[in-house]
């Protein structure tokens, strides 16, 4: 089936979908489940309607979410480059935080052995191991550990916009030609919806930016500078950020989003039909976040709710019960979490936590609070409720009451009453860093103006606005 088919059954689909998950019922595993995870780049927290986005029309992520556990609070911890991409996926499949991944100042001796790498923890437990995705800002060492690893490139797919659905033939391809002796532990790493936002025409078509709405935390500009200010993801709108550009980018962005989940359709018929559907766990989660005019910022080298560091997860299979989950978790806490799942030896040196317990419900949470970093300009640290955002070069800090504030509108660190709060998250931060080799100081003696004017387009590095593929940012 097309992934054209798949997508315009929608209702029909979806529908099918709820008989397929609700027959299997997806009982305990008693043998190690098939694992299958897909990793979407540049995906959003609220990246399909059932995560909050009723404009997107995305009846297979829907069906999964509406079957499995969805976290909503869960994050990639941090990065050193414009690329956050890189270090996310280098935590995902090592299981370190960000300060201790292989070349980081905090990474352990045995930080850059391929046998403590996710892909040949799961192999030595039995499992093959297939990985099909992006190629360029992916943790190459950790991709080379797969027993088949499938480049995603223009080569491979004829194209951005052919993307999603050479990743599901290659999926195909391989639940064709398996050993069906061993579990597999199957890693989609599509390059979308990241720019250029390119997917196939019927999918463009379903989204008229007239018709959809602004985020209500768009604004023309951010307030003050956040020290990445005009990395390349910033260059991609102009300054002041316009309504109309921004709905258009937002077309495209959903278009990829929805062309995405027509061809996982494909994959989950696939599993259905080759009798794998009831023993196999679904992950379906994003490298990071990206913002879309959410506080003037169109990158993912910020650490707001809706920017760059809050991701999808959505977790479905056997001894998976439907439900949400509001644990504060890491995407690097997958690591363990399929090892518990494979019945696998977690390396030493793992700094997340596995997930299992709170899925089966033995616990409700792996952590109290939970901490985020960008380069040496922005930390942050939430709970339940409170989350404080740090930018030390600039000697500015907000604090936000995410209960009644979940986009972020209103900063409470300059009122009195919230002196207190401030100094206890502060502390907080501070302890977090430290126990995660995170060196960065949160105050600085001489921090710079917290102005910032943009500039002007011939003072971009000689290159347009739209085009280009910066230094910081390569695809």
């Amino acid at each position: 089936m097309s992934g054209a088919a798949v997508f315009l059954s929608g209702r029909a689909l979806r529908v099918h979908l709820t008989v397929i998950l609700s027959a299997c019922a997806w009982a305990t595993f008693a043998a190690p489940p098939n694992i299958l995870h897909i990793n979407a780049d540049d995906h959003r927290a609220d990246g399909a309607r059932a995560l909050g986005t009723p404009a997107l029309q995305t009846p297979n992520l829907d069906a999964l979410a509406e079957h499995g556990m969805v976290f909503t609070r869960c994050y990639t911890m941090g990065s050193m480059i414009g690329a956050v991409c890189t270090p996310s996926r280098t935590m995902l499949l090592t299981g370190r935080s960000w300060q201790r991944i292989p070349k980081a100042p905090g990474a352990r001796p045995n930080a850059d052995d391929p046998a403590t790498f996710l892909p040949r923890v799961l192999a030595a437990a039995g499992y093959q191991t297939f990985h099909a995705g992006k190629t360029g800002n992916a943790f190459t060492p950790g991709i080379q550990a797969f027993e088949t690893n499938v480049p995603l490139d223009d080569k491979v797919t004829g194209g951005r916009a052919n993307a999603s659905r050479a990743m599901a033939d290659r999926a195909l391809e391989f639940l064709g030609s398996r050993n069906r002796d061993r579990p597999f532990y199957l890693y989609l790493a599509p390059p979308v919806p990241h720019d250029p936002r390119s997917a196939e025409p019927q999918y463009h078509a379903l989204y008229d930016p007239s018709k959809l709405a602004l985020s209500p935390a768009f604004l023309p500009q951010h307030p003050f500078d956040n020290g990445e200010m005009a990395v390349r993801d910033e260059r991609l709108a102009p300054w002041p950020r316009t309504p109309e550009d921004t709905l258009r980018q937002t077309a495209e962005y959903y278009a990829c989003v929805t062309g995405l989940d027509a061809h996982i359709g494909r994959i989950f018929e696939a599993l259905k039909s080759r009798g794998d559907w009831a023993n196999t766990v679904v992950v379906f989660t994003g490298d990071n976040g990206l913002s879309l005019g959410e506080h003037g910022l169109f990158g993912k080298q910020n650490l707001y709710e809706f920017g760059g560091m809050h991701v999808p997860l959505i977790v479905a299979g056997p001894g998976v019960p439907k439900g949400r989950s509001e644990a504060l978790v890491y995407l690097m806490d997958l690591f363990p979490t399929f090892c518990d799942l494979a019945g696998a030896k977690v390396p030493e040196g793992v700094d997340a936590r596995s997930l299992w317990p709170v899925i089966q419900g033995k616990k409700s949470k792996v952590r109290d609070v939970l901490y985020t970093g960008y380069r040496e300009c922005q930390r942050a640290i939430r709970d339940d409720r409170w989350k404080l955002i740090c930018y030390p070069l600039v000697a500015r800090t907000q604090l936000f009451d995410l209960a009644a504030d979940p986009r972020e509108l209103n900063n409470l660190a300059g009122l009195p009453e919230y002196a207190g709060r401030v100094k206890e998250l502060m502390r907080a931060l501070s302890r977090e860093m430290a126990a995660g080799d995170d060196a960065c100081p949160l105050v600085v003696l001489n921090p710079g103006p917290a102005e910032w004017k943009a500039p002007a387009a011939q003072d971009l590095n000689g290159k347009p606005r739209r085009k280009g593929k910066g230094k910081d940012n390569k695809e």
